[in-house]
């Protein structure tokens, strides 16, 4: 069934997200580089954890929506483009690098977080690619309440000194 392998590819792509962000915070730290937030990481992590374990409990034998499909391919395309405009300055943390600029090429000349926007997209559209409306909204809602905490903490970091790495 072609929900197995969308949700294999989605599961292998967030665990090489967290073997990449792992890689890039521990090189920033090493750097000088300081965390912010760490409190509320435990629930974005249990939330994204929850969401793909969810996806697998209800969708894999699900026919898959070609539209939503279509928006969550677009998605990637942004996370890609979002990814590579930060680098190894990329992580899934809110880490402070003191005295580095602010990252303003890629989507970052165009709005502050991308990697919000394409997780609050991803959140919502895989679900409905499964045909899953109703676990699109729920775990919108917990992404809605968890990304408030994280985008005020940021933003509070980024009107501090140095830049933050962030998604």
């Amino acid at each position: 069934m072609f929900a197995v392998v969308l949700l294999m590819a989605v599961t292998a792509e967030r665990l090489g997200e967290l073997w990449l962000a792992r890689r890039n915070t521990e090189r920033l730290l090493r750097a000088g580089a300081r965390e912010v937030g760490a409190e509320h990481y435990l629930f974005i992590v249990a939330l994204h954890a929850l969401w793909l374990a969810s996806l697998w409990r209800f969708g894999w034998d699900r026919p898959v929506h070609l539209a939503w499909l279509a928006v969550f391919l677009l998605l990637q395309v942004l996370r890609v483009w979002t990814l590579t405009s930060l680098g190894p300055r990329w992580t899934t943390r809110i880490i402070i690098a003191p005295h580095a600029p602010l990252t303003t090429r890629g989507p970052y000349r165009y709005v502050s977080h991308p990697n919000y926007l394409v997780v609050v997209g991803e959140i919502a559209v895989l679900p409905l690619c499964l045909g899953l409306p109703w676990l699109a909204l729920l775990f919108s809602l917990a992404n809605a309440a968890i990304l408030t905490v994280r985008v005020r903490t940021e933003n509070a970091a980024l009107s501090g000194i140095g830049d933050v790495e962030h998604g």
